[in-house]
């Protein structure tokens, strides 16, 4: 199992509100997996995403990463562990203006042990996996927008990293070139072997996904399991 969530609680504090987006939510994923992550607006789907990605902490419960207990270890190892172990997706790219496509990309890798020869492979890897080898030197202002959401994926990847997140990846882009980008994220799944969690708000970009989960007032669905339910009930009648 690469991730293993065990009764995961999460709370904030609003003036003299408390709101918890994330009750007692427990979640295997094996590796390889394409998980998309669906859920009205503000039911904790980021936040979930940002626990798996060691970026916040929750106020109960475990999580378990290739082996690792994320939620036990101090910030400076978590950064670096998250630096190895994970590339996040965001929806409005988060580019470096000043910085041309390949040094984007190469960004995660100076927060590692690479030599410069290693950089330039894994760049040039990341690179082709997303079609942009030739934009390289491009910088983000001279990129369309689907262009850019590919650098940002290839950034994502270049660690090779055990998990990547995507947040609402599509969500700024228009039809056509969302299409493209889902299509490039099962590419990285299949061919690859990619393991992926995508939330998103679009029912046909999380039915790509090999398993649908739903977030609902704070508690995790499984869709995926639902529907196969509802075949295997609908097959049953039918053979009476």
């Amino acid at each position: 199992m690469l991730i293993e969530i065990r009764n995961l609680t999460k709370s904030f504090q609003k003036g003299d509100e408390t709101i918890t987006p994330l009750r007692d939510v427990s979640l295997d994923i094996d590796a390889g997996e394409f998980v998309s992550l669906m859920g009205p607006s503000g039911t904790g789907k980021s936040t979930l995403l940002n626990q798996i990605a060691g970026i916040d902490k929750p106020n109960f419960g475990t999580i378990t990463v290739n082996g690792t207990e994320i939620t036990t270890i101090s910030r400076s190892r978590l950064a670096k562990w998250r630096a190895a172990n994970v590339g996040y997706i965001f929806q409005t790219h988060n580019l470096i203006p000043v910085l041309t496509a390949y040094e984007n990309v190469e960004l995660p890798l100076l927060l590692l042990p690479f030599n410069r020869a290693e950089r330039r492979r894994r760049v040039q890897i990341a690179l082709e996996a997303v079609e942009l080898v030739d934009r390289a030197s491009h910088y983000p202002r001279q990129l369309s927008g689907g262009q850019e959401q590919r650098v940002g994926i290839a950034r994502a990847i270049v660690t090779d990293p055990k998990v990547v997140v995507a947040d609402e990846p599509t969500g700024d882009l228009d039809s056509a070139t969302s299409a493209h980008i889902l299509d490039l994220l099962q590419r990285l799944n299949s061919d690859l072997g990619t393991t992926l969690l995508m939330v998103t708000h679009d029912a046909e970009a999380a039915a790509i996904a090999g398993r649908q989960l739903r977030l609902d007032d704070g508690r995790l669905i499984d869709d995926t399991q639902q529907k196969q339910s509802l075949i295997t009930t609908a097959e049953g009648t039918a053979n009476v």
